[in-house]
């Protein structure tokens, strides 16, 4: 029986198949690299040893990359212990918002600019329905994180909207949110709709889509876009912190694909779990190819720069710490203590068992210097 892969593995067996069929870009490449020597040699790290029985093992350097599945739990559980000073005591709101299947060749041409659209349609659209003195007449507050496939690793463009259930408004009053749901998600999309089609117009206009060579191309799929439904969901979620940061730290650092629905690799072929939405949710299994697996997965990497969590309103960086403040003084809420204050040391005291005698505790005894890998 196989031993279960990970991301890693199947790069480390098929990437060079990979190679001989496409060309990769420098940033497909990059991510790539650092994929592969996470957690190995390549990154150096330090040597560790048991302070009661000397045992030892390495323990290399993480890649940090955005894309790795190894790294990126890692930087939830982080997110997640530095947002507790920013939960507030009211209902939260998860949208989801989705860009067309339309759009999916324009995003593969000009990902960076058409994801940069997307984020200012969308919280210029929650803004203008946060302000409306008919719904909550104030300032909402957004987290809004890009996510780019579905459960196969198709490509399929959505944000996750986590809203809290209320507005500030410019005399300092608190306009809670009174429905089940936030605004009308018909009405949403109705309005992003529109103004994504006008921006990716006026983009067009100036210049700024100029891989899109093919005559007549522009007007014919924006009138399209223009005739068909766009889809755009809200749930409330519970007010309990602990449940809100968990539930957030779920999407905010997401990978296209983790390391857990990874199976078996055998004969170049490997088993992946995904979850079916068309059929109750159930979780099912599809074998790829491993070029295919990677294929899909470098669909996946996103432009360099391109900020893939946002913070708008009054959770925006500049004024969040005063309006948060503000909020919870209105509520009636005490101060919640902020992780971002305590020192690094003391919010991630690595604790490392023996895995041999579990009696001591694994320390560091001496660096290990970065090791060329073959081919790297």
């Amino acid at each position: 029986m196989n031993a279960k892969a990970d991301l890693q593995t199947v790069m480390e067996q098929c990437l060079s198949g990979y190679r001989g069929q496409r060309t990769l870009s420098p940033r497909e490449a990059a991510v790539c690299n650092h994929i592969l020597s996470c957690r190995t040699e390549a990154l150096g790290g330090v040597q560790l040893r048991c302070d009661q029985c000397a045992y030892e093992q390495p323990w290399y350097g993480a890649c940090g990359d955005r894309h790795c599945p190894k790294c990126q739990w890692r930087v939830s559980q982080a997110w997640s212990e530095r947002q507790q000073s920013r939960v507030l005591p009211v209902t939260y709101y998860h949208q989801v918002i989705t860009l067309p299947h339309q759009l999916n060749g324009w995003v593969g041409l000009h990902p960076k600019k058409i994801y940069q659209l997307f984020f200012r349609v969308v919280w210029g659209t929650l803004k203008a329905f946060g302000e409306d003195p008919k719904r909550l007449g104030g300032q909402l507050g957004v987290v809004a994180v890009l996510h780019t496939w579905g459960q196969q690793l198709w490509r399929h463009v959505h944000l996750h909207c986590l809203i809290p259930g209320g507005a500030l408004d410019h005399e300092g009053r608190w306009h809670a949110a009174r429905s089940t749901y936030l605004f009308p998600d018909r009405a949403v999309a109705r309005v992003v709709r529109g103004r994504m089609v006008s921006e990716l117009r006026q983009a067009w206009k100036r210049g700024e889509l100029s891989r899109i060579t093919r005559a007549g191309e522009v007007d014919e799929l924006l009138d399209r876009l223009m005739k068909i439904d766009w889809v755009v969901y809200t749930k409330p979620w519970l007010r309990n912190p602990e449940t809100v940061l968990a539930y957030l730290s779920r999407y905010t650092h997401r990978t296209a694909i983790s390391d857990a629905r990874i199976g078996e690799l055998t004969d170049g072929e490997v088993a992946v779990a995904y979850k079916d939405y068309q059929d109750r949710d159930r979780w099912k299994k599809m074998t790829l190819k491993g070029e295919e697996l990677i294929r899909r997965f470098l669909l996946h990497v996103l432009p360099k720069g391109l900020m893939r969590i946002r913070h708008y309103g009054f959770l925006a960086n500049r004024c969040r710490r005063e309006k948060l403040a503000q909020i919870r003084a209105i509520l009636g809420g005490a101060g919640a203590e902020s992780v971002e204050e305590r020192g690094e040391a003391e919010a991630h005291s690595p604790q490392w068992p023996c895995p041999k005698c579990h009696q001591g505790h694994l320390r560091p005894s001496q660096m290990l210097a970065p090791v060329r890998l073959d081919g790297a």
